[in-house]
């Protein structure tokens, strides 16, 4: 790989003026494209010491052999060169948001000769036109089946078309009525592409004209007597009235617009995007995306703040996905006019471009992180005004809300996925015993978090996963004595006491070598909070791996603890959070794993998982101290008063808000008792 300083341009020859750059690797392609609002800010970034860059970030570096910038008059002509090289080199370190493939849709070969519906999933190709997508396959069959029935057009594959026009007879679908039987001649190409079109215009929402053309046919039906014909029609617009209440409205108003939205962690992100037309749910898409070291901050956001990392994820998003559309809908006009050329009818079937493909409302979680040039680019774009912003109540702010649901969902099922498939979990214990340099794959593996509010109520999780799945019968939950007293947070302390107690017991059983009575009695140890003495022998067997949450000075005091109880046969790591690193006892550089390998997602569950079960602990412990504390100081009042007092009053707001007679009526609570507590509470 290549070293940055070698590349790295003079100092003062870097403008300062808004740009695009473009690193390139040796080859002289093109590896990554980027742009700035002061270029020699931006990538003076990158070429800092390498040990603090993002590990994606340090690759590319390292990847790339030299770097090139093209100044630009403004911020929004950035964008726009940034999207166009993007388009033109596919850099490999460039985030790219590809279909998660999840959702299926409708699709209408309109290229073909004689257009055909099917049910599609995968890449979009040309010559072919998308509904959906849908949430689930059964949806795209149940209203290609109801469309068939208004718009009999053509649903078989190329080779069924062929073998019923060589024998000259219609499939199934041609005598019940379901297909208009072009394979023999029942109606002709143009008849055939007619109602095509009709279904074309009708999903593209023009639902008006079917709707007023059946009910006119109807109603002649019935006037002229022709009662099979009449019912025949009813039962054809109850199909098309069932496909469009499958699309439910969200608002009252004629309202489009796109609804977007981020869920991240540290190495992924996902995004979700509803397309609301006509007040209707049109369709929803999603991709869960590699996030890049400029996506990734190293700063704290404090809560309540902006996220930059998001604001610009979003900006990323907004600018290549409706680039995309538009250029997508550049081609499909040219469709358009290649198929008038031919004398093909296309007025029914085109839907109206301007404002479809770039809604007026774009509706965002979070807003880019340079919203004026970035509405200045989408204006550019749709020809027409955008309206881009964050709902804050109403309808919208609701349905912003699901879609963010969704995409943190959608990122909750990619991990999952990963996890939950046994040649992945494999893999991913086989990486990291190559990666730690261990005799075994860590079979069972433990991790420790701390969690505290600037050194109150300090408390510990440990938990286990066996063959890389959650074991949660041998989760354990520490309170932390070091620390509790003196008030100050002490990560390190408490790394140490809970590795300590963790340990110990494992260290005197290997020397005592109790039977199995006595070892279950010896592991009843106070300091270890919801443990029974059934699965004690489960876990205090050792794991192959234990790993703190944190970085060198973690591991460094949780490998002292080791050294004092001779442990030898555990491999200890600690993990960073904020660049996923690996520390080792006694190492300098931490263990770097591939973002994209299954072993950082599995050590990164692990943790996330410790972390989970560490603060609802936290939880549970301050909401019982400042639930209690207010009654502690009440003479002759125990604990199981005390508890009782509140479970009958659910808060002490409300106990401090009853009346003396009120309090007495709990069990155990006599007059006298209840006359001292109300003082208390009232003095």
């Amino acid at each position: 790989m290549a070293d940055p300083s070698t590349y790295r341009p003079a100092p003062g020859t870097i403008p300062t003026d808004p740009g695009v750059y473009k690193f390139r690797d040796e080859n002289k392609r093109v590896v990554y494209v980027g742009k700035a609002k002061n270029l020699r800010s931006r990538l003076s970034n990158y070429f800092q010491d390498i040990t603090q860059l993002h590990p994606r970030t340090r690759q590319m570096v390292q990847t790339a052999a030299s770097v090139e910038w093209t100044v630009v008059a403004s911020e929004v002509e950035a964008l726009a060169l940034e999207y166009t090289w993007i388009k033109k080199f596919d850099p490999r370190f460039n985030v790219k948001y590809r279909d998660d493939k999840t959702y299926p849709m409708l699709a209408v070969s309109v290229g073909e000769r004689i257009p055909r519906a099917f049910f599609y999933r995968g890449p979009r190709r040309k010559g072919v036109r998308y509904f959906g997508p849908y949430s689930h396959a059964w949806a795209v069959r149940e209203a290609l089946d109801l469309l068939t029935r208004v718009f009999p057009m053509r649903t078989c594959s190329k080779g069924v078309y062929n073998r019923h026009e060589s024998l000259g007879r219609p499939c199934l679908l041609g005598y019940i009525g379901k297909c208009n039987a072009p394979c023999i001649g029942r109606v002709s190409e143009d008849e055939h592409r007619d109602t095509v079109n009709q279904l074309v215009s009708f999903m593209n929402g023009n639902t008006g004209p079917v709707v007023r053309q059946l009910t006119a046919q109807m109603q002649e039906a019935s006037e002229a007597l022709e009662f099979e014909r009449a019912a025949r029609l009813r039962d054809d617009l109850e199909a098309i009235n069932k496909i469009m209440e499958q699309q439910a409205v969200v608002f009252t108003d004629s309202t489009d617009a796109d609804l977007i939205a981020f869920h991240t962690d540290e190495l992924e992100a996902a995004v979700q995007i509803f397309h609301v037309r006509d007040g209707r749910i049109r369709g929803q898409r999603g991709w869960v995306v590699e996030r890049m070291g400029d996506q990734a901050p190293l700063e704290k956001v404090d809560e309540g703040e902006d996220d930059p990392a998001l604001a610009l994820l979003m900006q990323n998003f907004l600018i290549q996905f409706y680039g995309d559309a538009v250029e997508r809908e550049k081609i499909e006009a040219e469709e358009d006019a290649a198929l008038q050329r031919r004398g093909v009818d296309q007025e029914s079937r085109a839907m109206p471009r301007q404002g479809k493909v770039i809604p007026r409302e774009i509706l965002v979680h979070t807003m880019p992180e340079e919203s004026d040039e970035v509405v200045k680019l989408l204006e550019d774009l749709r020809g027409a005004q955008v309206d881009l912003r964050v709902p804050q109540r109403g309808d919208k702010r609701a349905l912003m809300e699901t879609v963010e649901k969704n995409a943190k969902d959608a990122l909750r099922q990619h991990k999952l996925k990963r996890v939950g498939d046994l040649t992945a979990r494999s893999a991913a214990l086989q990486d990291i015993q190559d990666a730690l340099g261990m005799e075994t794959a860590p079979l069972r593996i433990e991790c420790t978090d701390i969690s505290h509010i600037q050194g109150t109520d300090v408390v510990a999780s440990l938990v286990v996963f066996e063959d890389g799945v959650p074991r949660k019968s041998d989760y354990r939950r520490y309170r932390i004595k070091e620390a509790a007293g003196d008030g100050r947070s002490d990560d390190v302390g408490s790394i140490a006491e809970v590795t300590r107690r963790r340990f110990k017991r494992h260290h005197e059983d290997k020397l005592a070598l109790p039977d199995e009575e006595a070892e279950a009695s010896n592991f009843a140890d106070e300091n270890v909070i919801e443990e029974t003495t059934d699965v004690a022998r489960k876990f205090a067997y050792p794991p192959q791996l234990f790993i703190v949450d944190g970085g060198a000075p973690q591991v460094a005091a949780a490998q002292k603890v080791f050294d004092e109880l001779g442990i030898v046969d555990v491999t200890l790591v600690g993990l960073a959070k904020r660049l996923e690193e690996i520390w080792v006892p006694g190492d300098d550089e931490p263990v770097i794993l591939p973002r994209s390998s299954q072993a950082l997602y599995l050590l990164q569950q692990i943790r996330d998982e410790a972390h989970r079960f560490a603060i609802s602990y936290h939880r549970q412990q301050r909401s019982k101290r400042m639930r209690s504390s207010v009654l502690d100081s009440i003479p002759g009042l125990g604990p199981t008063r005390r508890t009782d007092l509140v479970k009958h009053f659910g808060s002490v707001k409300k106990l401090k808000e009853a009346s003396q007679e009120e309090i007495a009526e709990v069990k155990g609570i006599g007059p006298k008792m209840a006359e001292t507590i109300f003082e208390h509470l009232h003095a």
